[in-house]
């Protein structure tokens, strides 16, 4: 008897054990997914997202894939073996992400994209997006304007996986390449990384130093150009950067980096999760598959209200 009743309180003491650990995975869970929170941009979508979810009374599994597809497959596979309800992502590559977002559809999760697009329609229930080609435009016009028209420049492309570099530098182009007087001398990529980007820089300008301008495909890459150059007593040389950052936005004000753009990474990620909710929750998709969100531009003007991806009143 004393026996059975040790058991029994035993087995009872588990299921007290086994009952306060449930909460945890009883609560709807919502993945996260992004690039390194390294960068202030990627940092800003898990923030935001999760913000939201919370808010929503979800709970949140923040995970970072640096870019590698295959480390991006695993943690797909962590969120689907959580049974987590829907997965916000910001993806590792237009191709090689497709196989891994169906992998989480055949398990009835449903992805909601944000930041880059993927190569394939009908696998993710939304793919929100920047405007980037209408960014790229805006940032370009404030670019031939701060050049005076003229001049060698050079460009920094982001990394070539990254439909959005692709679709930057077109954007830039469109504009620029309308102004003979303008000879891009150098275009590298720099794959997003600021201490790529300072190397890749100094390289450039020992090789050109009559450099008038830097057009750069996002802020990392702008703050690591304006650093190499500021380390050659290169300040007159104008930088425009993509983001919308932070750290830009000082340099903005403190007269370093001339202009951003600010693509909206908060708003964005947010707008994501109350489309997973009402998903989940409604089985409502939204209207389109892929939504466009406008860029802003950032300057001397207004750079002083931009906080955290976005623009305050």
């Amino acid at each position: 008897m004393k026996l059975t009743r040790r058991m029994t309180l035993a087995a009872f003491a588990g299921m007290l054990a086994l009952g306060t650990a449930v909460p945890a995975y009883a609560a709807d869970l919502i993945a996260i997914i992004t690039p390194s929170h390294d960068n202030p941009f990627f940092k800003a979508e898990a923030v935001g997202a999760e913000a939201k979810a919370k808010e929503l009374g979800y709970e949140a599994l923040v995970l970072v894939h640096d870019d590698d597809a295959n480390k991006q497959s695993e943690l797909i596979d962590t969120a689907i073996g959580r049974g987590a309800k829907a997965i916000i992502l910001d993806n590792a590559g237009a191709d090689a992400t497709v196989a891994a977002v169906q992998k989480a559809k055949d398990a009835g999760i449903p992805s909601f994209l944000i930041d880059r697009e993927i190569n394939a329609t009908g696998v993710a229930v939304a793919q929100i997006v920047s405007n980037n080609y209408q960014g790229a435009q805006l940032g370009a016009q404030e670019f031939v304007k701060l050049m005076g028209e003229k001049g060698n420049f050079v460009e920094l492309v982001g990394k070539e996986s990254d439909t959005n570099a692709g679709i930057r530098s077109k954007g830039y182009h469109d504009v620029i390449d309308d102004y003979p007087d303008l000879k891009m001398v150098a275009q590298q990529s720099a794959n997003w990384s600021q201490t790529e980007a300072y190397s890749k820089m100094e390289s450039i300008l020992q090789a050109n130093p009559d450099i008038k301008g830097v057009i750069s495909g996002n802020d990392t890459m702008a703050m690591g150009a304006y650093a190499a150059l500021a380390a050659a007593n290169r300040k007159d040389v104008i930088v425009v950067g993509f983001d919308g950052s932070n750290d830009v936005r000082d340099s903005i004000t403190s007269g370093g980096i001339k202009a951003t753009v600010l693509q909206p990474a908060f708003a964005q990620a947010q707008m994501a999760v109350e489309q997973a909710n009402d998903f989940i929750k409604n089985k409502k998709s939204p209207a389109k598959e892929k939504q466009l969100m406008d860029c802003v531009l950032v300057n001397g003007d207004n750079a002083a209200k931009l906080e955290t991806f976005a623009l305050t009143n």
